[in-house]
């Protein structure tokens, strides 16, 4: 359904997996069988600043009251499992833990100004859950997902691997009165997080102690099994044997990418197509220990000049530095094209 994320699952995201399963039972717990225990888990902010009722502070940001929230917000968290994958669980978790935490304040503050400007009091019908970490998950998903086309609709529209997790965010926007207060908290405090602005990246983060006691007791719960129906190209083989059966498939990708890319061209242009750069020469490897231990004779051509930011780009993301130079050489410094396929596979 979402091509941005790469593998499916939640193989290495243990937190992500804790944040599908206990608030979504829990949500349904409320809902169906104890609908008299909801009014402990309202948002009631203006109880927190008249009655000194702090605990709403975390039992109203923690579990939704409002099932179409959690249907919403558990299909978000699980698209951006891939932070965790990238950043480790830790930094993920520290992440969560400070976006919830500068939330909070800016609920109080946006509440404050809504009451001061418009006179509205919106403190006792903001929405429950762990929504502000999500909408401040967007930041990340924004800044450092690339964008990779799908299809094109209406001429110059396009949807990309991105449209349809802005849709959804959009849907979760859109499902309450004053969820907008708790998004527009969130995604302020994404963006400072992110930015590490005042950094409070070092101060409102997991320490190593929590971590390795939440390793050592609750990720056993939580962690998942690689998926074996997604298992890498030549296992049991030897690393030159992947190496080649990767590039090959690679190779393969390509050309029909640039095919597709020069009959539009065609139909948009007309004109001849220019073969030569249709199928370009394949670019001469040598397979080391293959066949014997025999080495190929054949002379490599020049590698092509890669950009490092590109490069940064594809390691952010997960990958290995070998990897990241491979895909965008083989594709022309296409950052599209080489993570695409490297997501893929």
């Amino acid at each position: 359904m979402f091509t941005s994320t790469g593998s499916s699952g939640l193989y290495k995201a243990p937190v992500s997996k804790g944040l599908l399963l206990v608030p979504s039972a829990l949500s349904l717990l409320l809902a169906l069988l104890l609908p008299h225990c909801q009014r402990f888990f309202v948002y009631d902010l203006q109880a927190v600043k008249d009655d000194f009722q702090i605990w709403r502070l975390i039992c109203g940001r923690i579990i939704c009251l409002d099932l179409k929230d959690t249907f919403c917000s558990s299909l978000l968290i699980y698209n951006f499992r891939i932070f965790e994958r990238r950043y480790g669980s830790r930094k993920f978790a520290s992440f969560l833990l400070g976006s919830w935490v500068l939330s909070a304040v800016g609920d109080f503050i946006l509440v404050e100004a809504v009451r001061y400007s418009f006179g509205i009091t919106a403190a006792r019908n903001l929405p429950s859950g762990f929504l502000a970490p999500v909408f401040a998950l967007f930041v990340p998903f924004y800044c450092s997902i690339p964008r990779v086309q799908v299809a094109h609709i209406l001429g110059p529209l396009s949807i990309t691997n991105k449209t349809l997790i802005y849709i959804l965010g959009l849907q979760l926007f859109t499902s309450g009165s004053y969820i907008w207060i708790v998004a527009i908290s969130g995604l302020i405090s994404g963006l400072c997080y992110n930015s590490k602005m005042l950094q409070v990246h070092e101060v409102l983060c997991v320490p190593s102690w929590m971590a390795k006691f939440c390793s050592w007791t609750l990720e056993p719960i939580f962690s998942s099994s690689e998926p074996t129906s997604e298992a890498r190209i030549g296992m049991g083989a030897t690393v030159d044997i992947q190496r080649q059966q990767r590039m090959e498939l690679l190779d393969r990708q390509l050309l029909l990418s640039q095919f597709a890319q020069v009959r539009r061209q065609r139909q948009q242009q007309g004109g001849m197509i220019n073969w030569n750069r249709l199928f370009p020469p394949l670019r001469q490897r040598r397979n080391v220990n293959y066949q014997d231990g025999r080495q190929s004779e054949q002379q490599a051509s020049p590698p092509l000049e890669v950009s490092e930011e590109q490069v940064a780009r594809l390691m952010e993301m997960g990958f290995s530095r070998g990897d990241a130079l491979e895909a965008l050489r083989a594709s022309n410094n296409d950052l599209n094209v080489a993570t695409n396929f490297l997501l893929q596979h």
